[in-house]
């Protein structure tokens, strides 16, 4: 049997990110990292710090998709209200987990500045930790929720905490064919050999590059010997428009 094929869906929370005041990277990021461990990120969402907006979107996501990832909103200010927002998806209560808690107890500030961390010990109850090989506190998981930090490096630091802990399926491969040709000129051909190849999916992204118009094709699956066949075909196509094609 082939392996399965598992999903995932990204929810990157924060109105600075809706406000096109950061550019956000998590996406990418997640993306690629899960893709090597063989799970596909199929649908992302960009919400803002509103209660409603997390508990209806991670809610929705959770049940269609095998893992939910979301980033940002659990830090120690009031805006950062990720946890609580998961504890209501999940009709849990939120606690003081003891572990992050010691662990910000033992930081080398003053006391004041310790009581309001400690609301990044909050977590809903019976979640577990995501380690954070940057050193600061961990983030959390509910079931296949996964709940990381908003910064890039904290993010990347408890993602790749989860390398050998999340169960993936078949791992999708991809190979590039670039020419020098109009999308338009090639989108017929192209539609009959992706209909000709139902388990390869077929990319067209177009450019422009020193004054010359061009697309490159990318061909997306999980069997090397079908791609490779589709690779052929793609460019035999091309070359039989009058393109020189280049892998």
């Amino acid at each position: 049997m082939p392996p399965p094929i598992v999903t995932a869906a990204v929810v990157i929370i924060g109105n600075e990110i809706l406000s096109g005041r950061t550019q956000d990277t998590n996406l990418r990021d997640i993306a690629n990292t899960i893709g090597a461990w063989g799970i596909r990120a199929m649908e992302a969402r960009v919400v803002p710090d509103t209660e409603p907006a997390i508990v209806a979107t991670v809610n929705e996501l959770r049940v269609r998709h095998n893992y939910v990832f979301t980033t940002g909103g659990i830090g120690s200010t009031h805006d950062d209200i990720t946890a609580e927002c998961i504890a209501k998806a999940f009709g849990v209560n939120l606690i003081e987990h003891p572990t992050i808690a010691a662990l910000i107890r033992n930081y080398p500030a003053p006391p004041e500045v310790i009581t309001v961390a400690l609301r990044m010990a909050l977590v809903p109850e019976g979640a577990g930790l995501i380690e954070n090989l940057a050193g600061g506190p961990p983030g959390f998981y509910v079931g296949n929720v996964y709940v990381l930090a908003g910064i890039p490096s904290v993010m990347r630091a408890m993602l790749g905490s989860l390398a050998t802990k999340l169960t993936g399926g078949a791992v999708v491969q991809s190979r590039s064919v670039t020419a020098y040709v109009s999308e338009p000129a090639i989108a017929e051909p192209l539609r009959r050999l992706q209909a000709n190849c139902p388990n390869v999916e077929i990319g067209s992204y177009p450019f422009f590059k020193e004054g010359r118009i061009g697309v490159t094709l990318v061909a997306r699956g999980t069997e090397a010997n079908l791609l490779t066949e589709t690779t052929e075909k793609i460019k035999s196509m091309l070359v039989g428009m009058g393109a020189m094609p280049t892998e």
